[in-house]
């Protein structure tokens, strides 16, 4: 047996990018950040900032679309995909990502920082890729940790 999955809590460096397919599928992508701390062996605290490219599909991609922006915090589960194809200099290029089923967006309004407002006036808490899926999950509280992500972090 097999398996692929992602379980991510992060911060949107970025709004989310949207584009639809020829044949009219919605995808938004936008990448998160994540932090991790640790102590070394001298007993110094450490930490390491990793970035994770996320794509969303159909209506959770218009969801992404019209309620997060830079900085927001998200809760996501997805799986892992590479992408491959040929640059113009003919070398091939790969591409991790994860592909995101569900996101349930954390904190709240002003929970983002600098960043602005949600674009709409009320905010689904819990999203899940299914073309039925409505949301009416409720966001647990996030529990805080020494690994929490602050938008000063964000290098852009």
């Amino acid at each position: 047996m097999d398996l692929n999955k992602v379980m991510l809590i992060g911060r949107l460096t970025a709004d989310p990018e949207v584009r639809t397919t020829p044949q009219g599928i919605t995808v938004a992508s936008f990448s998160i950040a994540t932090n991790r701390v640790w102590k070394d062996q001298q007993g110094n605290q450490q930490d390491r900032t990793e970035f994770h490219n996320i794509v969303t599909w159909r209506r959770l991609a218009e969801i992404c679309a019209q309620y997060l922006t830079k900085g927001k915090q998200i809760y996501l589960e997805g799986h892992l995909q590479t992408r491959s194809w040929a640059g113009q200099d003919g070398k091939k290029n790969y591409r991790t990502e994860i592909v995101a089923d569900n996101m349930i967006m954390l904190g709240n309004r002003s929970d983002s920082g600098s960043a602005p407002a949600p674009r709409a006036a009320s905010t689904p808490a819990a999203v899940t890729s299914s073309s039925n899926a409505a949301p009416v999950e409720e966001a647990a509280p996030a529990s805080v940790t020494d690994e929490e992500i602050h938008i000063e972090d964000i290098p852009f």
